[in-house]
């Protein structure tokens, strides 16, 4: 008999469609399924890397709370972005992937039945960790629209009720590559700051941001440095998907509980990971400009090549979502479809949040132009649109 905390949980479909595309072994697909980038590490990571592996210090399950460098560069790089200061000792931790550093989090302030609002869609995972953290999900809504998706501000109040502990907002998201404009910010601390929930923020992909956006980190709000923990990862910005390398950063008041999950939970970090992230981190040049124009270029290529099918805009991030339900396609029938006749592997959102059901993933982060010339003629050919 499944436990309950997982029956809620129905996996996040990527692992499916990405194993069938697999077991094709047919180089011509194109894997707009899953979150890898084929854009390099920054050098300087993989050399340091390298150094690892002979380097027997790297080799120890110390110190537990990550490399004291490793937490000095994530504390000034939160605390940039932020415009805040950090104390590496006592306000950051490493944890083993921004992933593991979310359900730590989760773990150290959800009590049972506690309530904790995402949006709508949001990434399927960590909708997960909020039940496996013994959590109850809800939704603030987000509005498609002509320029991307705006945050239904009436929605995101009707979700916060008197069992909500923590908002859990990922910028940009996962998968509608939505972006919270300052105003939306504004509204989401304003809640947290008059209800005293936390701010669990997922900057996985902070940077990765279009059309000239900048930064704004939720913690730069007046009151909001006490309430925003932020988790991120060195696997989206800087192309170290496999390092599994993320940081916890927050208040003095909460991190010593962060810091006991932790311990309890995967115990250390990735050894000899830690130091090319910590070289990923103090880059002169960390490459993550460049790379956010390449995967910019792609966004671009996309909107323009499928501008007749119901595609949203993404503000950043590494995906977009279509609108398979206005065409009179069920997702998962659209992703079948497309990997029988078109020759491209996506995932459809069901278990993503309740309105991500109508919508297929495009992750435009692992294939280049080059290969995307004939999409949306594999598109035509394999739904008839």
């Amino acid at each position: 008999m499944t436990v309950s905390r997982l029956r809620k949980i129905p996996g996040i479909g990527v692992d499916r469609v990405g194993d069938a595309a697999d077991a094709l072994c047919d180089p011509d697909i194109l894997r707009l399924e899953n979150l890898d980038t084929d854009l390099r590490p920054p050098a300087v990571a993989l050399a340091r890397t390298h150094e690892a592996i002979d380097d027997d210090a790297a080799n120890s399950y110390l110190p537990f709370t990550g490399l004291r460098s490793l937490r000095e560069a994530a504390a000034a790089r939160v605390g940039h972005s932020a415009g805040v200061e950090y104390d590496a000792a006592s306000e950051c931790i490493v944890s083993a992937g921004g992933l593991a550093g979310i359900l730590n989090v989760l773990l150290a302030i959800v009590e049972p039945g506690d309530e904790v609002v995402l949006t709508d869609p949001t990434y399927a995972g960590l909708i997960n960790r909020v039940h496996l953290a013994g959590g109850v999900p809800k939704f603030a809504r987000l509005r498609p629209g002509p320029d991307g998706w705006r945050l239904d501000l009436d929605s995101l109040t009707a979700a916060i009720g008197p069992r909500t502990k923590a908002l859990l907002v990922m910028s940009p998201s996962m998968p509608s590559g939505y972006v919270p404009s300052p105003d939306e910010w504004q509204a989401i601390a304003r809640h947290c700051e008059n209800g005293g929930l936390w701010l669990v923020y997922d900057a996985a992909m902070e940077r990765i941001l279009f059309d000239g956006r900048s930064v704004v980190h939720p913690a730069s709000f007046p009151g909001m440095r006490d309430r925003t923990i932020t988790v991120g990862a060195v696997s989206k910005e800087y192309r170290m998907i496999g390092w599994r390398v993320g940081w916890i950063v927050g208040p003095q008041s909460i991190m010593n509980d962060v810091r006991l999950v932790s311990l309890s939970n995967v115990v250390c970090q990735v050894g000899i990971a830690m130091a090319g992230a910590t070289a990923a981190l103090t880059a002169t040049d960390d490459g993550v400009a460049a790379a956010v124009a390449e995967w910019e270029s792609r966004r671009n290529f996309l909107m323009d090549a499928l501008s007749d099918l119901p595609v949203i805009r993404p503000h950043g991030g590494w995906s977009m979502l279509i609108d398979t339900r206005s065409l009179g396609i069920e997702p998962p029938e659209a992703s079948g479809l497309l990997l029988d006749h078109g020759k491209i592997a996506a995932t459809p959102m069901g278990g993503w949040g309740p309105g991500a059901e109508r919508y297929l993933r495009f992750v435009f982060a692992n294939e280049p132009v080059s290969r995307l010339q004939d999409i949306r003629e594999r598109i035509r050919c394999a739904w008839r649109t």
